[in-house]
């Protein structure tokens, strides 16, 4: 099933709300209720989970345990995926901290920086490689996505090794904008251009 990105950025947020209903002891969720919680329309809701053959009962919405795991089944890989950091300077430590355990088919295996002092020990409870050895931790781990969020100025340099290396996914987080083949997927997120355009939305 190929479903539109943005379609698939909608299940990732509906699993992590009906993750948060599980902890509260709900069994039931109606599409309204996720609407509300996304800021979204309930027709856009039911579209989105009709398009994954998924449909509730008007008595009791949706049975959220069995909405968990279909969207895992679609949107996850079955053997599970390793991701790499690159770049263990604040940002990097605080990305790998943060994302650890919260998903069971996505697993940090590793970082790399150029740092000596951070290289060859444990890092936020990753071991840190040398950027020297990219290539060979990302065929040893079978890296398929990599976090870039080193210096600007490294960022061509790095993408270019990585992609040589095999990485398939790319989540750039750099200040730098990105051209990769059609086989390399890129997400970039510039929190400098989010908060200019906030700024320029509230200025008035």
């Amino acid at each position: 099933m190929e479903l539109p990105g943005k379609t698939v950025e909608r299940l990732s947020q509906y699993r992590r709300i009906l993750y948060d209903s599980i902890r509260e002891g709900k069994n039931y969720i109606y599409s309204h209720e996720l609407a509300k919680m996304m800021n979204l329309t309930s027709v856009q809701v039911r579209r989105d989970l009709m398009l994954i053959g998924y449909s509730g009962s008007q008595s009791k919405g949706y049975v959220i345990k069995d909405l968990v795991a279909l969207i895992g089944k679609i949107i996850d890989s079955d053997q599970g995926q390793h991701i790499i950091i690159v770049g263990m300077g604040n940002l990097g430590r605080a990305i790998t901290s943060y994302f650890a355990g919260k998903r069971d088919k996505l697993v940090i295996v590793a970082a790399f920086d150029n740092d000596l002092q951070k290289t060859d020990r444990i890092v936020a409870g990753i071991p840190c490689y040398h950027i020297n050895k990219l290539r060979e931790v990302v065929e040893a781990e079978k890296v398929s996505i990599a976090v870039l969020t080193v210096a600007p100025e490294a960022t061509h340099d790095v993408a270019k090794k990585l992609m040589e290396a095999g990485v398939k996914g790319i989540l750039n987080y750099t200040s730098v904008p990105l051209t990769v083949p059609p086989d390399v997927y890129l997400e970039e997120y510039d929190i400098v251009t989010s908060l200019e355009k906030l700024a320029y939305l509230v200025k008035s």
